[in-house]
């Protein structure tokens, strides 16, 4: 068995596991969602905003303890499948899809709407799984959601979706292109928000609306994400996976090509691409953000 494990970042050795042994044979009625909220408190595992950062916590636990390293108490609540997996189930709901094609400046005003923890969220869901290529999973850590409505007099309903998380950890084109060390990058990384998703509804069909929200999404996120982690975000990024699409949006919008990835994902052992190449794409939101980034 190794010596050390490394989960989110985080290198973890023989006498923190001694410990976690000891914290949890201290606590013998505890819940493990209990148990990993006091393990956060006694360690002050906390995010910028003061919440506790259990949901990594709690995922470290499960894997120390599927190492064999740890013996967590026993599942009290059994989440059924797709949760777990983090999809929703399908839930019925009722929305205009007649095919929208009227000019721009006719669904104006354009609304960007945070969705997270609202009752719009199901919504958000279920357009996402529905008509998103990739589907939709629920993100681990610092995220934000949107739904953009149409206001106009001539049309007001749901046009697109968003979906922000925390940045990937390791991203050569992004960090070469920023010029930070493993150190900053480990610190400051959470002052970048990363596009898992966007969605333009499959029957809206507006000329220029991906890339005005893009600008719009550009201008508004940053005061949102400070709103709810207490921070600010200076740059965004995303991928693109150019056998379906050519990003044209992103760079209307001013999106900056980096590079591409290497094919090898998060969690690669072999060194060898396992996956098809996505061309990683970026945004500064403000002019200082290297010396930002690399403070």
């Amino acid at each position: 068995m190794p010596e050390t494990w490394r989960y989110r970042g985080q290198t973890i050795d023989g006498a923190q596991v001694a410990f976690l042994r000891e914290f949890i044979a201290a606590h013998p009625d505890s819940s493990r969602w209990k148990l990993s909220r006091q393990l956060c408190q006694a360690l002050g595992w906390k995010q910028a905003n003061g919440a506790l950062r259990d949901g990594v916590c709690r995922g470290l636990l499960l894997l120390l303890e599927r190492a064999g390293q740890i013996t967590l108490p026993p599942v009290r609540v059994h989440i059924p499948g797709p949760r777990r997996e983090g999809r929703l189930p399908p839930q019925p709901f009722l929305i205009d899809t007649t095919p929208l094609t009227l000019p721009l400046v006719a669904l104006r005003p354009i609304e960007i709407q945070p969705v997270r923890r609202t009752d719009d969220e199901p919504l958000f869901h279920r357009l996402m799984e529905e008509y998103h290529y990739l589907g939709y999973q629920q993100p681990v850590g610092e995220h934000l959601k949107y739904m953009v409505w149409a206001r106009g007099p001539l049309c007001a309903r749901p046009v697109a979706c968003f979906a922000w998380s925390s940045a990937p950890r390791h991203l050569g084109p992004r960090d070469r292109y920023i010029g930070w060390s493993q150190e900053t990058r480990r610190r400051n990384l959470h002052l970048i928000a990363y596009n898992t998703r966007f969605l333009i509804l499959p029957w809206v069909r507006i000329e220029h609306l991906a890339s005005h929200i893009l600008g719009r999404m550009a201008a508004q996120i940053s005061a949102d994400w400070e709103a709810q982690y207490a921070h600010p975000i200076y740059f965004l990024e995303t991928f693109v996976d150019p056998e379906r699409f050519r990003g044209t949006c992103y760079r209307a919008a001013n999106w900056k090509l980096l590079g591409e990835t290497t094919g090898r994902g998060k969690d690669d052992l072999t060194h060898r691409p396992n996956r098809s190449l996505k061309q990683v794409l970026a945004l500064p939101l403000d002019r200082r953000f290297r010396q930002l980034l690399s403070a």
